[in-house]
């Protein structure tokens, strides 16, 4: 019996080792094509390039709407971004790409915000009349900067209706009854939304709860979208959904789009221009193709 022991447990650790030679990659897949953070981490860190500020000016292809000079930022006294620098052209969009805990979501925080900015710069607006809004509030800079910030899952109220989590979209209009203005062109853009205007959001499906989300966010009529993790949670077909109400709203309303994405693929095929972030800094930047044909972005992110 012994002997039939060590037989299997040799077979499963022969297994394993076949197993842990057959990891790589890292994104979509499955497991076999999986590495650690740290890994990707390393590796990004060894394909970096020397990414200027020529570089990405010629990404924008003009004068960029969304202006980042050399940006530290983090939250309570630890620095995330280092010397982050970033340009977006109006009607652009931007995928930032990267491992778990590269700055990605930090970039959006800082932008709107949300955490500590210690040096650098944040502007918006075109040609001359950029505005400075580094330190204005998250109130401020949606509601005169036009900058929205469009979180991650779960952010609706559950308890509410449709039609009331909009009007809380347009929470710093100057009337409520702007904000009720604003919903009905919501629901006259979006009529799957007009169905459920007066069903309660915890009944809608996924999709549905993310274009909410989205719609919440349009109510105060931004320039500047910063959408965090737009497909997290997401089945196949609400993904393709969601991705074609933001193409929507880049090439028909004009939208400036700036979206973390941990769907890489995804991410950099909607995308005009791909960022590829490691521990706080820009490694790699390009065009979205560009950096879906890159065999290096593509071992790491694009699931080999």
């Amino acid at each position: 019996m012994a002997k039939a022991k060590d037989q299997k447990n040799s077979k499963a650790s022969a297994a394993k080792d076949s197993k842990s030679e057959a990891v790589r990659g890292y994104g979509s897949g499955g497991v076999e094509t999986v590495i650690s953070v740290e890994e990707v981490t390393r590796q990004v860190a060894a394909i970096a390039e020397d990414v200027t500020l020529d570089k990405l000016d010629s990404l924008v292809g003009g004068d960029s709407y969304v202006t980042i000079e050399n940006l530290h930022a983090g939250y309570g006294k630890m620095e995330i971004l280092h010397d982050v620098s970033l340009r977006v052209g109006r009607k652009q969009s931007l995928c930032l790409i990267g491992p778990n805990g590269a700055g990605k979501s930090t970039v959006l925080h800082a932008i709107f915000g949300f955490n500590n900015i210690f040096s650098g710069a944040i502007r918006i607006g075109d040609g001359d009349n950029k505005k400075d809004v580094t330190k204005l509030s998250p109130n401020e800079k949606l509601s005169e900067a036009g900058i929205a910030y469009i979180l991650q899952d779960k952010s609706v109220f559950p308890g509410m209706t449709v039609e009331e989590n909009l009007w809380m979209g347009g929470f710093l209009k100057d009337q409520p009854v702007q904000a009720k203005q604003a919903a009905e062109m919501i629901f006259d853009k979006y009529p799957r939304l007009a169905a459920r205007r007066k069903h309660q959001a915890k009944v809608l499906s996924g999709g549905e709860r993310r274009l909410l989300e989205i719609s919440r966010a349009l109510v105060m009529d931004p320039e500047v979208l910063l959408v965090d993790e737009p497909s997290i949670g997401l089945e196949p077909r609400f993904i393709d959904m969601v991705f074609e109400i933001l193409h929507g709203l880049q090439h028909d309303d004009g939208k400036t789009i700036i979206m973390v994405e941990q769907n890489a693929k995804k991410g950099l095929e909607f995308a005009d221009i791909g960022y590829v972030l490691v521990s706080g800094e820009v490694a790699i930047a390009g065009k979205g193709d560009d950096l879906l044909a890159n065999p290096k972005v593509g071992q790491l992110f694009l699931g080999g």
